[in-house]
């Protein structure tokens, strides 16, 4: 006789997935207000914030990297940055839902999306160490591994209810 495993759908049994989607949420939340004031702020408040920061670094406007940055501020480019932090928020909401909701395909995305991450805090912890960068490479390497171990629990348990 087989020893039978169920999977429980319940999101009561899966507090880390719980935790996961608040911290999908707040991205979410965050990025929203983010686009949202993007594209209510325009161009002309940017362009003066990166034009008197260049003047108290004492830039050149004309041969800096700043100087070349406020070129392209226009608001088509507002208007798309605005637009492309837009739909990172709605992913994040999603992926909020489906985690909220215990859905085996957000498991698979949250893991997919929080691996992507882990060279950039790789890199980032070697060009510069410290204990937030570190705290932030253990927290993407955590989000994996809760989502990683909830899709392996749900592959056990789809294995051992197969005839």
């Amino acid at each position: 006789m087989r020893p039978t495993s169920v999977y429980d759908p319940s999101p009561r049994a899966h507090p880390g997935l719980h935790v996961i989607a608040l911290i999908e949420l707040g991205k979410g939340m965050l990025a929203s207000a983010s686009a949202i004031a993007l594209a209510a702020v325009g161009p002309a408040p940017i362009r003066a914030v990166i034009a008197s920061v260049g003047e108290r670094l004492h830039f050149d406007p004309h041969h800096s990297a700043l100087g070349r940055l406020l070129v392209h501020i226009t608001p088509d480019t507002v208007l798309l940055a605005a637009t492309a932090i837009g739909v990172y928020a709605a992913l994040r909401f999603v992926l909020f839902y489906g985690l909220w909701r215990v859905r085996a395909w957000a498991s698979w995305l949250g893991a997919f999306a929080a691996a992507l991450y882990v060279p950039f805090c790789v890199y980032a912890l070697w060009r510069y160490p410290g204990w937030p960068t570190l705290a932030v490479l253990m927290l993407n390497l955590a989000i994996v591994g809760v989502l990683v171990r909830d899709l392996m629990k749900r592959r056990r348990a789809a294995r051992l209810a197969a005839p």
